[in-house]
């Protein structure tokens, strides 16, 4: 990295874009940024922040300080026609990918540890994270999500922490075919399903990604995952699992909560340790395994590690939350794919309450590739009482095909004998959820790639508290 060239992240609000800012500001460079949601008047407390921390913004309209002692850092939503590129390709600045920034630190860290699956990936980082910073180890985290442990006054977004230490934490994405630019000491990966790629990209990417670790965190559960596993030589793998016990880390006796999940874990010849999380569900056992495996490649012993989880608080928008008014439960959740939705709808089925769903797609190209696995989910996990409602897919401008719309989703998902409902606009979908609501009801706001869901979730609790 160069210490005499400013760093213009364009795109900076982005879940990927603004912890990587914050960790490069931390680092000694300069960092300014632009963003289409600051132009547009969107999440303003998020720009507020970073603001707050000395980064300067500018529109996105090419008027930046943009000049050949520039970088500009580009994330994967970020297109040739913006104005921001087309000034830096003018002024001869220097383009990078977030992708190709964060690989480079990453890279040159002592101990890189590398979180990637098709789920999962930004509870688990959160809870390595967690880990290390409580054994002392002074972690970097980059995560795609604010980390509730470490939420204070004066860091809201916390998406990253800054260390001093040896570790790198990083959730690696594969949705962009980044995860080959990437050489960890320590890789995880959670689970490999259909998302943004197609399975053979997937299965190559990944296949080439635990390659080239020092030591292999595997899940057993999933199928492309004990594949991998089994082309890994035992000596450099970890292996986890909630059934089966050929895994070096093995779930037992769980017992599931409302709010959280307790468990015993067991390794090969070990007694079984105590494990109690205060996130619901089965698959944040699957992520807590894999959190305890990492940390063991780390050094730590199982026991400390167990213990350190059950402080671990959770990630904003997993399964969070809002509040309760008027005897209705609001809940907001980055639930975006098929197996993201299904774990979220098992999670709360696990108890009584009837689901009022508002999702709302992260895009019109994943919404085309994912069709038939949304609707195969929706009718799956769906109940007779249940409702889903959906609007139009997240979009922010630019070119993108519509072949496929929530119309599609819903639909397939009514001929399967589900309540599901189409509104446009994302404020009738609000008013249709607040007039079906009743006591004892589960409202849930899924969707990904728009911090505004958050917002909307809050203001739907707001207007069930003022009717009750």
């Amino acid at each position: 990295m160069r210490r005499d060239r400013l760093y213009f992240f364009c795109g900076i609000g982005g879940s990927g874009m603004l912890p990587l800012a914050l960790i490069v500001q931390s680092r000694g460079h300069a960092v300014a940024g632009s963003d289409r949601s600051l132009d547009q008047g969107r999440t303003a407390a998020k720009f507020d922040f970073l603001r707050a921390r000395g980064i300067a913004l500018y529109p996105q309209d090419g008027s930046g300080p943009i000049g050949e002692d520039t970088i500009v850092v580009t994330s994967a939503a970020v297109e040739e026609t913006v104005p921001d590129v087309m000034a830096a390709r003018r002024q001869g600045a220097a383009l990078m990918t977030r992708a190709e920034l964060l690989a480079e630190l990453f890279n040159s860290a002592p101990l890189s540890v590398g979180i990637a699956g098709t789920s999962g990936k930004s509870t688990t980082t959160g809870m390595v994270g967690w880990l290390l910073h409580r054994a002392g180890r002074r972690p970097t985290v980059m995560n795609g999500a604010v980390m509730r442990n470490f939420v204070t006054a004066e860091l809201p977004f916390a998406s990253a922490l800054v260390g001093e230490g040896e570790p790198f934490v990083a959730e690696v994405d594969e949705s962009d075919g980044s995860i080959a630019r990437y050489t960890p000491h320590v890789a995880a990966i959670n689970n490999v399903a259909l998302d943004h790629k197609s399975m053979d990209e997937l299965r190559r990417l990944f296949a080439d990604f635990t390659a080239k670790a020092g030591m292999a965190v595997l899940n057993l559960d999933n199928d492309e995952t004990a594949r991998l596993a089994a082309d890994v030589p035992a000596a450099r793998r970890l292996t986890y699992s909630l059934g089966n016990p050929a895994a070096d880390l093995l779930a037992a006796d769980i017992l599931p909560a409302p709010d959280g999940i307790r468990f015993t874990v067991r390794e090969a010849g070990g007694r079984p340790v105590a494990v109690s999380l205060r996130v619901p569900g089965r698959h944040n056992v699957a992520n807590a395994l894999a959190a305890l495996a990492v940390a063991r490649a780390c050094g730590m012993a199982l026991g400390e590690a167990a213990a350190g989880l059950a402080e671990f608080a959770g990630i904003r928008r997993r399964l969070e939350t809002v509040g309760r008014a008027g005897g209705v439960t609001v809940i907001d959740d980055f639930g975006h794919n098929p197996d993201k939705i299904a774990a979220t709808l098992q999670t709360l089925h696990e108890f009584p309450g009837r689901l009022l769903v508002l999702f709302q797609p992260h895009g019109f190209g994943p919404l085309r590739l994912m069709k038939d696995g949304f609707i195969t989910c929706f009718a799956g996990h769906l109940k007779a009482e249940d409702v889903l409602i959906m609007p139009d897919p997240v979009y922010y401008g630019g070119t993108v095909e519509r072949a496929v719309t929530s119309t599609d989703i819903v639909e397939g998902v009514k001929a399967q004998g589900c309540d599901a409902r189409f509104f446009p606009g994302r404020q009738a979908c609000g008013e249709e959820l607040l007039a079906l609501a009743r006591p004892g009801d589960r409202m849930v706001v899924m969707g990904a790639r728009d911090d505004t869901l958050a917002t909307f979730a809050q203001g739907l609790l707001a207007q069930l508290a003022q009717a009750a």
